[in-house]
């Protein structure tokens, strides 16, 4: 099958390997860094995608996204709250949450490192912080190298 130019699911884009070893990881702040692996900058035009690492005990803010996400866990073990229940992931676990649910990730181990995969269904993903109402676009977040 031949994809269509105006099609934007196969629209044209450079092939890429991408290995997470290889690229920037970016502080996301309390312990948790993000690599892009997809991206707009690297010709996405419907979905993003990259993985964020957990320090022990470290978590991320209740937030909400525009569109849909899903998350699998790659490593460790996790705690998940989706809409106000709390579940216990671990390695290949994966979630799906709806666009407007708030939810949050955190390393359910105090010492062990957590890595996740984490797929947005839009280009122009945002994520609104449930404790301030701040929104930003999740590339955004890629701007400040993790030391």
């Amino acid at each position: 099958m031949n994809a269509q130019p105006d099609d934007p699911c196969c629209a044209d884009f450079p092939p890429a390997v991408l290995r997470p070893a290889e690229l920037d990881a970016f502080s996301r702040g309390g312990g948790a860094s993000t690599i892009p692996l997809v991206t707009r900058a690297r010709g996405a035009q419907v979905f993003l995608n990259g993985q964020t690492l957990f320090d022990g005990g470290a978590g991320i803010p209740l937030h909400t996204h525009n569109c849909p996400e899903s998350v699998v866990i790659l490593d460790g073990d996790a705690i998940v709250e989706i809409d106000g229940t709390e579940h216990r992931l671990t390695r290949f676990d994966t979630t799906y949450v709806a666009a407007g649910v708030p939810h949050r990730f955190r390393n359910a181990s105090d010492t062990a490192p957590m890595r996740i995969l984490w797929t947005y269904a839009s280009v122009d993903a945002t994520r609104t912080l449930v404790g301030t109402g701040v929104t930003t676009r999740v590339d955004a977040e890629h701007g400040t190298t993790a030391g």
